[in-house]
């Protein structure tokens, strides 16, 4: 996954969120809430034009999958550590359902590494509805205020997302990437392999 010479534009675009990551911590530790939360920005906005490079020049493949996860996986966490340090009293007025909402989470996260020894990057259409939500909560929040309504639907639709990446671990023997959702799943040849490592079409 860090092989830099074999990178494309893609993987380059998903390895800056990795690199920012250590940045935005420190702007987080000297309380530039601002500048903080505009380079956060930047990095939600590299997601999307990784996802549409790779589909647009096709050089989608099994590295830059687990690539792009990994960076989504690790802004969302730095993104979540900027909202509890400048947004402190709503984390601690709704930590019992963050913490609820994140046994599912860990759940899943466990079982992935247990049977592939890596994260999912099955990169469901759920997966991205719920990436959208998360990052407009967490840029809401840090520009304006947190928003219930929107935090509740954020909350719902990563609950539906999490529970259905549960369910497509336990229905593929070997890791795969972009599955699209449970309907492709069912569909999906790659699932018939058992034996072998699958491959991306």
């Amino acid at each position: 996954m860090l092989t830099f010479k074999n990178y494309n534009i893609a993987d380059w675009f998903s390895f800056y969120r990795i690199f920012a990551a250590p940045f935005l911590l420190l702007f987080i530790w000297l309380d530039y809430r601002q500048i903080f939360t505009w380079l956060l920005l930047i990095s939600y906005s590299t997601d999307a034009i990784d996802g549409y490079l790779a589909r647009k020049l096709e050089i989608t493949s099994p590295r830059g999958s687990q690539l792009d996860s990994f960076g989504d996986q690790i802004t969302l966490i730095v993104g979540l550590i900027g909202l509890y340090i400048f947004e402190t009293n709503f984390i601690e007025t709704n930590l019992v359902l963050i913490a609820v909402v994140f046994i599912p989470y860990t759940v899943q996260m466990l079982s992935a590494f247990f049977k592939y020894g890596k994260a999912t990057a099955f990169h469901t259409y759920l997966a991205k509805l719920s990436a959208v939500l998360q990052s407009a909560f967490i840029l809401f929040s840090l520009f304006f205020y947190p928003e219930y309504t929107l935090f509740y639907i954020m909350i719902g639709i990563g609950l539906l997302e999490t529970f259905e990446e549960i369910t497509l671990i336990f229905m593929y023997d070997n890791w795969t990437s972009d599955v699209k959702g449970l309907y492709w799943a069912f569909r999906d040849k790659r699932r018939l392999k058992k034996n072998s490592p699958s491959k991306k079409p």
